[in-house]
């Protein structure tokens, strides 16, 4: 059954996962990462082509091309052990498939491998993985509005994703964070997003490092009363991130979520409740039948008494 499960599931996702990979940045990926296959494996072209096989064969892989794509076929498993979402696994599939493509060009022509990373280098500067755009309740902060949003109401949580869209790791967890905000968005507990990559002031405030080198985007942080309480990853004196799983469970664990969102709740309600008394004042009562009637009866006879 616990085969079954995660099988269920992709079965499930699977009409999702073919219209995500046919966007024309997979399409165009999945193309150069099986460039070289193509290439050795297509009659009139392979034929053309120099090999080290004892047989002559030049059509097929020789020894030296099938240890590479081992060894990089091995790297791909290792760095596919830490990705979190479907993204991932493709990502590190596309990148590693893409370097074993250089080095086997290079190894095969040395003018090929030059093509091949000249193409490789152009597609990188003009063309970027598509962003998500499904759902979310997130709300999105500039330089400008961060510092407000913030510290408007005291007794608002916020989680704040510091992140770049030229970040792989960032494209990949934002349908993580989506989920989330979708989940556990309410008036006591909110999500926001502020690109840094495009706004420095904010990188040097809140002491997040865009750099590649630092590994620290993305970065997740807990703001309570407009004050930092705490991040992750966490940052070492060197100014590294500490290793850290960007995955739901980690998430709602070490922020604990789920207690927040039950404070929250309640923070909501009592909300509802004041805006309801304010805007809906207390309507008097209106007198039953019989009772204005005796009054009417009483203040008859107090009239004829006074005659």
């Amino acid at each position: 059954m616990a085969l079954l499960t995660p099988l269920f599931a992709f079965l499930y996702h699977l009409p999702q996962v073919y219209k995500w990979l046919l966007k024309p940045y997979y399409v165009a990926s999945l193309f150069m990462s099986i460039a070289f296959l193509a290439v050795r494996k297509t009659p009139g072209i392979c034929d053309r082509l120099a090999t080290q096989r004892e047989d002559g064969n030049s059509c097929d892989f020789d020894w030296r091309e099938v240890e590479i794509l081992m060894f990089l076929s091995a790297i791909v498993m290792m760095k596919n052990r830490r990705a979190i979402t479907v993204e991932q696994h493709v990502g590190n599939i596309i990148l590693f498939s893409k370097v074993a493509n250089v080095i086997l060009f290079f190894r095969l022509d040395i003018r090929m491998g030059l093509l091949y990373l000249t193409l490789c280098i152009v597609f990188l500067m003009t063309c970027k993985p598509p962003l998500y755009m499904g759902p979310e309740y997130i709300k999105y902060f500039s330089d400008k509005t961060i510092d407000d949003e913030l510290a408007r109401d005291s007794r608002v949580t916020w989680i704040v994703e510091f992140f770049a869209n030229w970040s792989p790791e960032c494209q990949s967890f934002a349908s993580v964070y989506a989920d989330l905000s979708l989940k556990y968005n309410c008036a006591g507990l909110k999500f926001g997003k502020v690109d840094i990559g495009r706004y420095g002031e904010v990188s040097k405030k809140y002491k997040v490092s865009a750099s590649p080198l630092s590994k620290q985007l993305p970065s997740l942080v807990l703001f309570q009363g407009g004050k930092e309480v705490m991040r992750r990853p966490q940052v070492d004196k060197k100014g590294r991130a500490v290793s850290w799983s960007f995955t739901e469970e980690n998430i709602i664990r070490e922020f604990n979520l789920n207690e927040l969102y039950q404070k929250s709740k309640k923070l909501s309600k009592t909300r509802g409740d004041k805006v309801s008394q304010s805007q809906f004042p207390p309507v008097p009562e209106e007198e039953e039948p019989e009772q204005q009637g005796a009054e009417a009866q009483g203040a008859e006879s107090e009239s004829k008494k006074d005659k």
